[in-house]
């Protein structure tokens, strides 16, 4: 199993290894020259966005700045969108799906890093040169959800659909759907229902 094999699977991986080190230069340098463009310019930020995330059918639109590791682990649904300061650590996969609201500042983080420092920490080769290993687990954000600003969604969760994550919250567990959740850790803190349909409340006023 190649170490690129080994990251997507969720397995123990070497960062270092080229192929992996080639694919992340390539990603931020596509994010770079992304974070240099205007919105006056679609077809420039088309073509970077084809690079950038290949696996992505329709392009979400990303307000500069943004930053990959790899990008094509990374997969967008329909009209999905994230404002200033997207970071996507697509270590391992990412699925965001359609109709995706993404606040500023908001990061969605798939490595993990061993509990136990002799695991954690840089390590030799008998060549002398320095590795660590690490590994990932997948993010999945289900339709229709809005994250607000300076959200963290941690690898191994699954937001469900429709759900709205409260400003500054820390998402380290999985959110069931049409829930408002909020906090670090981020709870529940009520369903989503037809109750909070601003038509409804205006009518009723």
């Amino acid at each position: 199993m190649t170490e690129r094999e080994k990251m997507i699977n969720g397995a123990l991986y070497d960062p270092s290894d080229p192929e992996l080190e080639q694919l992340r230069l390539n990603a931020r340098k596509l994010a770079r020259k992304y974070n240099r463009t205007d919105e006056d310019q679609p077809e420039e930020q088309a073509e970077i966005l084809r690079k950038l995330l290949p696996a992505t059918k329709q392009f979400p639109y990303l307000q500069a700045p943004v930053y990959f590791d790899y990008g094509c682990n990374t997969y967008f649904g329909k009209y999905s969108s994230a404002n200033f300061n997207f970071t996507c650590l697509d270590v391992c996969e990412v699925h965001i799906g359609d109709n995706v609201m993404i606040g500023p500042n908001v990061t969605l983080a798939t490595p993990m890093h061993p509990l136990l420092p002799e695991e954690r920490n840089i390590q030799k080769r008998e060549d002398g040169s320095i590795y660590n290993l690490e590994y990932a687990k997948p993010i999945t954000i289900k339709d229709n959800c809005w994250l607000a600003s300076n959200v963290v969604v941690c690898g191994g969760v699954t937001i469900g659909e429709g759900c709205v994550i409260g400003a500054g919250s820390v998402v380290t567990r999985d959110i069931p759907p049409y829930s408002l959740a909020a906090g670090n850790p981020c709870r529940v803190i009520r369903q989503i229902t037809e109750k909070d349909r601003m038509e409804t409340a205006i009518c009723q006023d």
